[in-house]
């Protein structure tokens, strides 16, 4: 066969060749943006010559600070192409993250939409290797900003030529692009996407039983381009030449309906906090939503009720899946094999809720303390460990904490604790600081929440563990309440919704209401802010 390397640059001309009339769509400063896939490659060419210009050679790392976009796009294929590093910048992170991530990283140029100036305006003198700005946007006139020197991009790329060649004389192992964990302790740590890895990604993602993308489809990924390339679905999407939607700065549920509505949108994919934004509103408002078939959740379980809810609501199951930075990041999608589709409703719900099954091309083993497989009986715990092409070896430039995430045998460890039942479904039941260990019996907060959460006036809900002197750890429940119930719902109530649903030693000693659920900079729920609120710890 032929030593024919796997590299980005062809899901750019093949989509160049194949769909240059299919359409990307931009909700931008001034209006939406529309062009195709035609007019999409001459500006990533453009790009190319532009980062030339600007001297950022092979291996240079490039950082973007940017919303979900059409130029986000085209940096996502000029920069890793050309032979740089994308270095895709979480614009939620604590100021001293964003300036550890960027020196850590040694981006060379920063590329910036307009209105994230200010945070770089702040630490500006604390970067020690960034030799430029270009500041993204649709206006004519740049805005006013301290930092320099600072170009404007649009008008870098109406100067720059039309015509470049990607080169074919790559290694297939060359990093082409890294993102930094969102850390809940210490600095974030950097993984790096090789040319392969994001290949290979892709290419498990458009599987039927994966995520099954293709031409037909309008995708419009609501989670963060920031975050882990926005779990893979613009290389996906744009290889399979299907039309793109970008949501553009700051959506909130009424954009986001807005959008699925007008751009007929198919599949679109998001944390479980999104999915519960927009639930309240099609509940209050008419959207017609008809053309949706998928609505991909991942970053953790959704309750039963909001399955339920878009399922009568929309017509259609939404699929769960797992992944994480430090995996590419697909992992498992969940999809009913064919002889469970014509189980009862809460039968299959049962699987639904569950993460899924591995996609094709990892290998994955849960695994107890010793080391040995747990039983696939989906109640005994275990450590969710992977390998594959799409999983990462290393952190960049971290050998120390590397050791701790790699096993001799050559296994990651996510640091998950899963079940797994006699059909291959994994169910992620906590992070392994977030279960409640309680008289010698683990309780999986994940599942706790959960059952909370379907309660009819409860908004959201984060369970944590509280210091017991005779038990260890007790679950204590932090819950939110919908606005228009906060006033009917008292500790017990929680308690006796619970009372059935639950074993009975994983009832919650305690129920305190808050006005919010802290949250991460991807939009999880944050439970170490509650646990340091309540516990010290």
């Amino acid at each position: 066969m032929m030593q024919h390397p796997l590299l980005l640059h062809t899901m750019l001309e093949r989509a160049r060749n194949v769909f240059p009339k299919k359409e990307i769509i931009s909700r931008d400063y001034s209006g939406m943006f529309r062009y195709n896939y035609g007019e999409f490659y001459v500006r990533v060419c453009r790009l190319a010559n532009v980062l030339q210009k600007l001297g950022v050679g092979k291996g240079d790392r490039v950082g973007t600070l940017a919303w979900n976009n059409h130029r986000h796009l085209e940096l996502y294929f000029a920069i890793p192409c050309s032979g740089a590093v994308l270095n895709t910048l979480n614009l939620r992170l604590f100021t001293e993250q964003l300036i550890y991530v960027i020196n850590h990283a040694e981006d060379k140029v920063i590329f910036v939409d307009e209105d994230l100036i200010p945070l770089l305006e702040g630490i500006k003198e604390q970067l020690t290797t960034v030799k430029s700005y270009v500041i993204m946007t649709d206006k004519k006139e740049l805005p006013q900003t301290s930092l320099s020197p600072v170009y404007s991009y649009e008008q870098l790329l109406a100067e720059a030529g039309t015509e470049y060649i990607f080169s074919r004389d790559v290694d297939e192992e060359t990093v082409a692009a890294m993102c930094y964990t969102t850390a809940t302790t210490g600095n974030p740590k950097g993984v790096m996407y090789t040319h392969r890895a994001l290949v290979l990604h892709s290419l498990s993602e458009c599987m039927p039983d994966a995520l099954g993308l293709s031409e037909s489809d309008v995708i419009m990924p609501v989670v963060p381009m920031f975050h882990v390339n926005a779990w893979g679905l613009p290389f996906s999407a744009t290889w399979v030449g299907a039309t793109q939607v970008f949501v553009g700065s700051r959506p909130d549920p009424k954009v986001l309906c807005d959008l699925m509505q007008n751009e007929k949108v198919t599949i679109t994919a998001g944390v479980p906090t999104i999915w519960m934004g927009v639930y309240a509103l099609i509940s209050k408002q008419n959207y017609d939503l008809s053309s949706l078939r998928k609505i991909i959740n991942g970053g953790s379980a959704l309750p039963e009720a909001l399955l339920n809810g878009y399922r009568e609501k929309l017509g259609l199951d939404i699929t769960h899946a797992y992944g994480m930075t430090e995996t590419t990041p697909l992992v498992l999608s969940c999809q009913l094999k064919a002889y469970m589709k014509d189980w009862p409703q809460d039968k299959k719900n049962k699987i639904l809720l569950k993460q899924g099954t591995i996609v094709p091309g990892l290998e994955m083993r849960v695994i107890d303390d010793m080391g040995n497989d747990v039983p696939r009986d989906g109640k005994t715990m275990g450590e969710l460990v992977l390998r594959g092409p799409w999983i990462t070896s290393e952190y960049y430039k971290d050998p120390e904490r590397s050791k701790e995430v790699i096993t001799p045998d050559g296994w990651f460890k996510t640091n998950d604790i899963v079940t797994i039942d006699e059909e291959g479904y994994v169910q992620v039941a906590d992070r392994t600081k977030d279960l409640i260990k309680s008289g010698g019996e683990w309780i999986s907060s994940v599942d706790l929440e959960n059952a909370i959460m379907s309660h009819p006036a409860v908004a959201e809900a984060a369970v944590i563990a509280i210091p017991h002197d005779k038990w260890d750890e007790r679950p204590m429940a932090c819950v939110v309440l919908k606005p228009d119930r906060t006033e009917n719902v008292s500790e017990q109530d929680i308690l006796d919704f619970l009372d059935g649903k639950i074993v009975k030693w994983w009832m919650p000693d305690r129920v305190v209401f808050i006005d919010e659920v802290p949250k991460t900079s991807v939009g999880k729920f944050d439970k170490k802010v509650l646990r340091q609120q309540y516990t010290g710890r």
